[in-house]
């Protein structure tokens, strides 16, 4: 085995701890060297306020909805439902709203420091 195979590693969505954080929004992350991946859970009517970051972010929302402003002033909206993506590049603001309870796979690069670390006050309680 090589040092690339030697250093995978296999997670669980199910054993990994759970994060709660404002409103019914609740977060569990996987964090690789150059990437993060997260299960954000909402439920109906929670909100992501207005932030921007400097990681590019893919958005998969593989349960419920999220209703997304883009831009400074929230100039476009964006529906995406079960079964559908959104990218968001680097540095543009956004902000969110859950239709319905929602399951939104968050892929970051580079990883959230601000997750990482705490320091993301927009996302707490």
């Amino acid at each position: 085995m090589n040092d690339t195979q030697a250093g995978a590693k296999h997670y669980r969505w199910a054993d990994l701890p759970v994060e709660p954080m404002r409103g019914g929004i609740t977060r569990a992350l996987i964090t690789g060297d150059r990437m993060m991946i997260a299960h954000v859970r909402l439920k109906k009517g929670d909100e992501v306020p207005q932030h921007a970051h400097e990681n590019e972010q893919i958005t998969y929302i593989l349960e419920g909805a999220l209703h997304f402003w883009l831009g400074p002033k929230g100039e476009r909206e964006q529906i995406v439902r079960a079964g559908e993506v959104l990218v968001i590049p680097s540095n543009l603001e956004h902000r969110a709203m859950a239709l319905e309870d929602t399951l939104d796979v968050d892929v970051f690069n580079p990883p959230r420091q601000d997750w990482l670390n705490g320091t993301d006050a927009y996302l707490r309680r």
